[in-house]
């Protein structure tokens, strides 16, 4: 099973940015533990982070074939990302949404993301632990999916 992991523009600042909310896990650091759980789940990840949005759609349509599910953190494209929102609509697997903080705890215009209608479920406010949960949940609902098919 491969899952994509995208994660959006800023979060190569991981670790630096604004530790007070984000913490100093850099993205390097997630990335690793992220591969660590795939390795124990027997799956492989396609990981990217790109500062632009049509590079994370490209990404999503370069591998639209060959994923079964993906892992999203919109970052600064959670409240404006009608792109990326789309692509992720056309993409025949489920994803998951995936930020750090608790985006809803945050600022008021930070508390609507324009993702969330086009993904399976969002996990958030958890830290690194988001991600890992993320992976977990994707490969148990896409696991579930073939058993039932």
């Amino acid at each position: 099973m491969k899952i994509l992991v995208l994660h959006g523009p800023n979060l190569n600042l991981f670790g630096r940015r604004e530790p007070h909310i984000y913490g100093r896990t850099t993205l390097a650091e997630i990335n690793a533990r992220l591969e660590a759980l795939a390795a124990e789940l027997g799956v492989t990840l396609a990981v990217m982070q790109s500062n632009h949005e049509g590079a994370l759609i490209d990404f999503l349509h370069a591998n639209i074939d060959e994923a079964q599910g993906a892992l999203v953190n919109p970052a600064g494209l959670t409240q404006h990302g009608v792109p990326l929102h789309d692509a992720i609509k056309a993409m025949p697997f489920p994803t998951l949404e995936v930020h750090m903080s608790n985006i809803a705890a945050r600022e008021a215009w930070r508390a609507h993301s324009i993702i969330s209608p086009a993904v399976r479920g969002t996990i958030q406010g958890l830290g690194p632990q988001s991600y890992l949960a993320a992976l977990r949940a994707l490969v148990e609902l896409q696991r579930e999916a073939a058993a039932a098919a």
